[in-house]
């Protein structure tokens, strides 16, 4: 199996993330080490694979300093399955909540998805075409070709099997064969209606498509394993219950989407999707598991602790591998990658069960974010939050543009609340920009000044001014 990553090295792994991640160097290199380690082991004999197990991490740090957004980076870059749960919303067997191996559901789902989306790709110019001639057929239909004139041989031809027929008394017909277009006037008619097409012409007509409503339904059903959907093939029970077919005008702008979809469904051998799915998860599948440190509190022996070190337990044959029973087959666990992240404020890594700790042998320690991150958080990123704003507003043809020195002024006002109210890492600058910014962010679909320039001197009079002694309102920010 192929990885878009196969080619990056851990220093280029961690030089992608740095294009959407500020600082957390170790942490980027401990996982950028686990995705190299996934393409190293495809490339040993298939025979010792099996021997060669994932290295999981547990990232320790605060909110907001870059742990999701690392491991979603990550799988984005290998083309995995991924998912990100909260280890909060499970419980232990026995207790109302979801268990553990549902998460192992979600990500054969995901591989599912994400499959079928690259099947798409890969025939979507295919597709395109194919639904593009459906439709010049359909409207072709409504406009077609005049009966072309009957040459002068045809017309000759004609009169003289007239004439024949009436010297006999007309005991014998004929019938007038209808002249046919060549085959050069009927492709000129067809690129003719194309242009048109592609022109908006026949956007409001009425064109009729065949539609096939499928006769397989899904049933939520209360399993051991938690809630599942069965899938009823009702064809197989009574044909008269399996795929209908209807008929439906609709306008020709809208029928386009239509044909496009028929047509990829034709084209995607749609048995093989879930296998590959499968084996995707199984070799490459990623679980972010947040929250970890919510569940590593020590039992006390009753209560609502039991179930926490219960979902330890639960957690712990998951990590290990196993086999998790899903609605498109069995998935080994064995090769699927978790990494673990939390505060850990309440608790201690050591907190957690020994077994678990041990089947999470690489610790991260991510550092808080410092005034000079939250400078380079606002700049640097492709992503960045001052490079989305700016788009938003220049749809609205407001050029907006910040001085010299106005970052610098949020990223103190940041780094000052994080310090004094709650260390809330990088998200605390979404509320502070979407507050900064509140009075344009309205006004400019009206405004006729389209250009907005954001100083330091309005950052200190929105937001609070640090140096002078000045106390930002802290609890709105």
């Amino acid at each position: 199996m192929s990885f878009s990553i196969e080619e990056l090295t851990p220093r280029q792994i961690v030089t992608e993330l740095d294009r959407y991640i500020v600082g957390q160097a170790a942490a980027k290199r401990a996982v950028a080490v686990a995705l190299r380690n996934r393409y190293r082991r495809q490339q040993v004999p298939a025979n010792e694979r099996d021997d060669i197990l994932p290295k999981n991490i547990l990232m320790i740090g605060p909110t907001g300093v870059g742990k999701t957004e690392i491991a979603r980076r990550l799988a984005q870059l290998a083309r995995a399955p991924f998912i990100k749960v909260e280890a909060t919303k499970f419980t232990e067997v026995g207790y109302v909540g979801r268990d553990v191996e549902s998460m192992i559901r979600e990500l054969v789902a995901f591989g599912v998805r994400l499959v079928e989306k690259e099947r798409m790709e890969e025939i979507q110019k295919a597709a395109e075409a194919a639904a593009r001639e459906r439709l010049v057929d359909l409207v072709a239909d409504l406009h077609p070709l005049p009966e072309p004139e009957p040459t002068p041989q045809q017309q000759a031809e004609e009169s003289l099997i007239e004439r024949a027929t009436e010297a006999i008394g007309g005991f014998f017909s004929h019938a007038w064969v209808t002249p046919q277009h060549s085959p050069e006037a009927i492709e000129e008619h067809r690129k003719k209606i194309r242009e048109e097409i592609e022109q908006g012409i026949h956007n409001e007509e009425l064109v009729e498509i065949e539609l096939e409503e499928g006769g397989s339904q899904f049933l939520q059903v209360f399993t051991p394993q938690g809630m599942e959907e069965m899938g009823l093939d009702l064809g197989a029970i009574n044909p008269s219950l399996g795929n209908r077919r209807s008929f439906r005008k609709v306008k020709v702008k809208d029928a386009y989407p239509i044909l496009l979809e028929q047509e990829s469904g034709r084209m995607i051998d749609s048995g093989t999707v879930p296998r590959e799915a499968i084996e995707r998860t199984e070799q490459s599948g990623i679980i972010f598991l947040d929250e970890i440190d919510k569940v590593a509190i020590k039992s006390s022996g009753s209560g609502p602790d039991v179930s926490r070190e219960g979902v330890q337990r639960d957690l712990l044959p998951i990590i290990e591998g196993s086999t998790v029973q899903t609605k498109y087959g069995p998935v080994r666990t064995d090769h699927i990658l978790f990494i673990a992240a939390g505060a850990f404020h309440m608790a201690k890594p050591s907190d957690l069960i020994p077994e678990l700790q041990g089947r999470l042998p690489i610790r991260v320690q991510l550092e808080n974010l410092e005034e000079g991150d939250f400078v380079r958080i606002l700049r640097e990123p492709q992503n960045s939050l001052i490079k989305q704003y700016v788009k938003l507003l220049g749809v609205d043809g407001v050029e907006l543009t910040f001085e010299d020195g106005s970052l610098e002024e949020i990223a103190k006002v940041a780094w000052w609340i994080n310090q004094n109210v709650e260390n809330i890492g990088a998200r605390r600058l979404h509320t502070m920009i979407e507050k900064l910014l509140e009075d344009i962010l309205f006004e400019a679909p009206e405004t006729e000044q389209k250009k907005f320039v954001v100083t330091a001197a309005l950052v200190r009079e929105k937001l609070g001014d640090i140096d002078a002694g000045g106390t930002p309102e802290a609890e709105s920010l």
